[in-house]
């Protein structure tokens, strides 16, 4: 079973054709039909068949989609970790939820870099639903958001930092110095960031428990730039309550009252079970509900470019 046989496999599994996974990969049907072939021969299981509704897996062919994944993805940081030692250097890739990442990761990132001078940190934005399917592909050492919904041994999740989201909107707003009702909510244009479409969170969460209709919600690209919308009067926006207390303070944003405008949440960390998850994690989710880390979280200070190498992750599969 060679790493090429199982991209080949892994790349039918998330195109659903042999005909789409070639042109993904770049190389000819007849290629991607042969190590199909030699991974059937080898493991004694057709693993899939084809139907007229698409491809069908058998048992074995869908245990071998997630260890496939799996093994590829411990192949690709093999080759970083092995090329970052050779150079006397650790990485430690953080999974964040675009909330934390947004507001609260740069502060922590700096902290923690600035603890360890061999240590290199890569940051990508992962949506909660998809934590703990990082980890175990091993895309990801530590994530850090919301906890998995349901409860899942092969993870260990520690509150990290509780928080309170809130509801603001510029002084000239109807709803300034109102407590509104959750209707009064509900029929407002709400100007949110990409956590609002995540599958969990609090943001979400505050949405949904209101009941604010898809066509009443505009996304945005990130939370920041929803608040410069709310700014300007154009509705109301979901925000971190340490990260718009600046704006509050200079008038520029009035927070609305009421115990329908606001929620409270924690963020965890979540780690892998496996004794092999490596140290700097641990010592990552260890460090980051001290008291100096959420200090920093809500200070929200920069990493140095030189330290921070930034990362763009597409997911090819859920």
């Amino acid at each position: 079973m060679t790493p090429t046989q199982l991209r080949a496999y892994s790349a039918v599994v998330r195109c659903g054709s042999v005909k789409l996974a070639a042109a993904q990969l770049e190389v000819s049907e007849s290629a991607v039909s042969l190590h199909i072939g030699q991974l059937r021969k080898e493991l004694g299981d057709q693993l899939f068949s084809r139907t007229a509704h698409g491809l069908t897996f058998t048992p074995g062919g869908l245990r071998l989609a997630s260890r496939a994944t799996e093994m590829l993805g411990l192949q690709d940081i093999t080759v970083l970790e092995v090329s970052a030692a050779g150079q006397g250097r650790r990485l430690l890739r953080v999974g964040a939820s675009s909330l934390f990442a947004e507001h609260a990761a740069p502060g922590l990132i700096e902290l923690f870099a600035n603890r360890a001078a061999d240590l290199d940190l890569e940051l990508s934005v992962r949506n909660p639903g998809s934590f703990v399917e990082s980890l175990l592909e091993r895309s990801i050492d530590i994530a850090i958001g919301p906890p998995p919904t349901a409860p899942d041994l092969a993870v260990v999740c520690r509150p990290v930092m509780y928080y309170r989201v809130v509801v603001v909107v510029s002084p000239d707003h109807p709803l300034t110095g109102t407590q509104p009702a959750p209707r009064q909510l509900r029929e407002q244009t709400w100007l949110l960031g990409p956590s609002a479409v995540a599958d969990s969170g609090a943001i979400r969460t505050l949405v949904r428990r209101l009941g604010v209709p898809d066509e009443r919600q505009q996304i945005f690209q990130s939370h920041a730039a929803a608040l410069e919308e709310a700014k300007r009067g154009r509705g109301v926006a979901a925000a971190l309550a340490f990260a718009v207390a600046p704006e509050v303070r200079k008038g520029h944003l009035v927070g609305v009252g009421g115990p329908h405008a606001t929620l409270e949440d924690v963020w965890h960390s979540i780690t892998l079970a496996d004794p092999g998850t490596p140290s700097a994690a641990g010592e990552l989710a260890r460090f980051a509900s001290t008291p100096r880390a959420i200090q920093a979280m809500m200070r929200g200070a920069g990493i140095n470019k030189t330290r921070f190498r930034p990362s763009v992750h597409v997911t090819l599969w859920s």
